[in-house]
């Protein structure tokens, strides 16, 4: 089975948010055009409150580690059930990237309930996504990130992949597929 694992090496890669931040879901949604991936439950329930269903959300009960709180729990509770996934922490399985580029390709919104850790879940997502979507995650104590897909996007997420170990290429493959 297909499995990715991050790198310590390559762990410091992802310090630095990969687009501006945001502290406020009313602004961040007034800057995005097009669909929108969210990844974490956190990040999820900011938007959901300001009135966005995410096209995707990739969440996982937790942040820092630890449970999500009950307002946060409340919020995520209106959206539609979520498909559950397996994803150990540091890695991307098969079935996350199978499961993210069915549910970017899905007419409604979709939710990946990941059973492990969705952290890593933004870089597939950026690169399986069409042009103009935009991929939302979450900077610990700093707020949300917004990376807009565009082919230099793309190019930059599929590059930090091919670092992983396991077969980037396979993988890469699987989620270009969802693009074309």
């Amino acid at each position: 089975m297909l499995r990715l694992r991050l790198p310590r090496a390559l762990r410091s890669a992802f310090k630095e948010p990969f687009g501006p931040v945001y502290t406020d879901a009313d602004a961040l949604l007034d800057a995005v055009d097009g669909p929108v991936i969210a990844v974490g439950d956190v990040v999820t329930a900011h938007l959901v409150r300001a009135g966005r269903v995410p096209d995707v959300a990739v969440v996982d009960g937790r942040t820092k580690r630890e449970a999500i709180s009950t307002a946060t729990a409340d919020a995520l509770d209106g959206l539609p059930d979520g498909e559950r996934v397996e994803n150990s922490a540091g890695e991307l399985t098969e079935g996350l990237l199978r499961a993210l580029t069915e549910a970017i390709a899905a007419a409604e919104p979709r939710v990946l309930d990941v059973d492990g850790e969705e952290d890593l879940a933004t870089l597939p997502a950026v690169v399986a996504a069409a042009d103009g979507a935009s991929v939302v995650y979450g900077q610990p104590d700093e707020g949300m990130v917004l990376v807009r897909v565009t082919p230099e996007t793309r190019a930059e997420m599929a590059a930090l992949l091919e670092r992983f170990e396991g077969d980037a290429d396979a993988a890469l493959s699987l989620l270009r597929g969802a693009t074309t």
